[in-house]
């Protein structure tokens, strides 16, 4: 048995109009695949481009290691210069995996490749966002602590994602306190026995080539792996809809502290009572008795 998913529609190229009408509206997710072909970017970024002008950059690292209380929100798990780094990727597969960096924060003349696209939404121009990821690689997962809307511009090699919208939440295995899922689960190949309540989950797949944009509406899961190494870009929108708006203040403001106190009070207490109720309380809403 496999996960219940349908692949995400494609487009050649799109309209404002049509996005909004389509996908934004509906709050559904597109591939959108030959949008950038007139960026510089689309011919010129890949992994030896960015080692050439970005290569004596420290940048930090994370692997798929369990969330430890030690560890700080978002907290790198080593650092590395990208020189060294893409040579890694290039060399053998790794786990390591760059995310969340800031290029035009490092490298601003990198802005002279890509457009801000118009896709009636009002992107947020200071922070572009990219990365990284060796052969097989990939993110638990998730959903963004600010429920934005993103667009995932690829660079380079092919990139599984799998979606799930928030309706979706009560069948995840959602970790409380958080935004991840049990980071225990397979995404690729889940053992149901295991995780029952994934058999109800209806979610979204593509894989993402070079140069593909992937729209991912308001809060939507996502979970990404890197069937080569490759890398990807990501620019986002505020949350427009006011329930999801409010989600993000909370989660930034209030959410995120309450977690961090607890991981200091409790300590590792804290992320094993988490992972205990994302299990019991997604059997006890499925009606699932293990």
């Amino acid at each position: 048995m496999k996960l219940n998913l349908q692949d995400i529609p494609r487009v050649n190229t799109i309209t404002k109009q049509d996005f909004i009408k389509h996908y934004f509206k509906p709050q559904k997710p597109v591939v959108i695949e030959r949008f950038i072909e007139d960026w510089p970017a689309c011919k010129k970024w890949n992994l030896d481009y960015i080692k050439q002008i970005a290569g004596d950059i420290i940048v930090p690292l994370y692997d798929d290691r369990p969330v430890d209380y030690k560890d700080g929100f978002n907290e790198p798990h080593a650092k590395m210069k990208m020189a060294d780094y893409i040579d890694l990727l290039k060399r053998e597969p790794t786990k390591y995996r760059i995310f969340l960096w800031n290029i035009l924060k490092e490298m601003p003349q990198l802005q002279q490749d890509f457009k801000f696209p118009d896709f009636g939404l009002r992107l947020l121009k200071g922070i572009p966002m990219l990365f990284f990821g060796g052969e097989n690689s990939h993110t638990f997962m998730h959903y963004d602590i600010d429920l934005a809307n993103i667009f995932h511009f690829h660079f380079e090699g092919k990139k599984q994602c799998i979606l799930f919208d928030q309706t979706q939440n009560d069948y995840l295995y959602k970790i409380p306190h958080s935004l991840i899922t049990r980071e225990d689960i397979d995404f690729k190949n889940p053992d149901f026995k295991k995780w029952p309540a994934l058999k109800k989950a209806k979610g979204y797949i593509t894989e993402l080539n070079h140069g593909e944009i992937l729209y991912m509406p308001e809060g939507y899961w996502h979970y990404m792996r890197y069937i080569t190494p490759g890398f990807s870009m990501s620019l986002r929108a505020i949350a427009r809809n006011p329930k999801n708006f409010s989600k993000a203040v909370y989660n930034v403001l209030i959410m995120r502290h309450f977690d961090n106190a607890m991981r200091r009070i409790k300590g590792q207490k804290w992320i094993d009572w988490k992972n205990e109720q994302a299990i019991s309380r997604t059997h006890k809403k499925n009606g699932i008795t293990v």
